[in-house]
């Protein structure tokens, strides 16, 4: 098999240059440099590595146990992964027919009186009210989800989001570290932490926030993307000279917020914007996405994180946003 680049893999299987990447950080899969190639490719072996890590994705099995699962060889390890996960399913299939129960229930009450007006007695039935105590209902996290074909349907219906908010970001300034290249985000990321360090930041301004996003968008015709980070910075404190100082105007915004590596739920947050949203509409920049159409991910706690040097896990988050208007 020929190598394939990394911009191929990423179109052939819809998963984008930095979920790649960040497989490759977390030692989910190797990529291999060669010569006469300027960027990342991947043997068969690899291909296969993905192809593999993507169906379990849509299993919605957890990354970490998709580490333990590719590095165990013994069957046994996937098999225990596999009974735990299909628990806690049964946990919330069971809470999703209680609450469809109930749901049923209250409909053929309301049926029999739909002459009177709804009042809250109807919910003071005792054996309802303790159903509905047992439900937990902060379990309920459907992401990803028979044939591969009947796997991507069940996915594609279970792709929806409910917890976005709407936020407004006041204007602020702030130091500026892009690069475009190989690796944009990390190589990005080490120059805005060497900042944030010898800055003080932490001490100086311990509400900074941390934004990013890509400049300039990937495309199929350029190797390399690149990805600007911004921290917020008082307006008098000044930046070295490979970093730019800026002045973000601000702005309304749906925000929804995801766990390291789970990048593609910016389609999720899309479709949530531009579909059928009765209130809101897209406010995008107008800029061919050289500065990803206006849209930020803000790296949550990242200067506390980069004071105390903590490496990047998926145990961190960030807050994808979208800018939104008022219909």
């Amino acid at each position: 098999m020929e190598l394939v680049t990394i911009s191929e893999v990423s179109r052939n299987f819809e998963v984008s240059t930095r979920t790649l990447r960040y497989y490759e950080q977390i030692g989910l899969l190797k990529s291999t440099k060669k010569e006469g190639y300027a960027y990342r490719v991947y043997d068969e072996k690899a291909i296969i590595c993905l192809q593999q890590i993507i169906i379990l994705r849509k299993l919605h099995i957890p990354l970490k146990q998709i580490a333990d699962i590719l590095e165990n060889e013994s069957a046994a390890a996937a098999i225990n992964i596999f009974r735990k996960n299909i628990n806690e399913l049964e946990d919330r299939i069971n809470a999703l027919s209680t609450i469809k129960e109930i749901l049923n229930r209250l409909i053929k009450e309301l049926e029999r009186n739909q002459d009177i007006r709804v009042h809250l007695d109807l919910l003071s039935n005792d054996s309802i009210l303790k159903v509905i105590d047992s439900l937990s209902l902060s379990n309920f996290d459907f992401k990803e989800e028979k044939s591969v074909e009947e796997l991507s349907k069940a996915s594609k219906k279970l792709e929806t989001i409910s917890n976005v908010r709407i936020i407004h970001l006041p204007p602020f300034t702030v130091a500026a570290s892009h690069y475009i290249g190989e690796n944009p985000e990390d190589n990005a990321g080490k120059q805005l932490e060497k900042f944030i360090k010898e800055s003080n930041l932490y001490e100086i301004k311990p509400d900074a926030r941390v934004f990013g996003f890509n400049h300039p968008n990937p495309s199929n015709d350029r190797p390399f993307y690149g990805y600007e980070l911004w921290v917020t910075i008082p307006e008098d404190l000044e930046v070295p000279e490979n970093m730019q100082k800026k002045h973000f105007d601000g702005g309304l915004y749906a925000a929804h917020m995801i766990t390291m590596g789970n990048f593609h739920e910016w389609q999720w947050l899309n479709n949530w914007v531009t579909t059928n949203n009765p209130k809101y509409e897209a406010n995008m920049l107008n800029d061919n996405g050289e500065f990803m159409y206006g849209l930020l991910e803000e790296h949550l706690n990242y200067v506390y994180n980069a004071h105390h040097n903590w490496p990047e896990s998926d145990e961190h988050q960030l807050d994808l946003l979208f800018p939104v208007k008022v219909k």
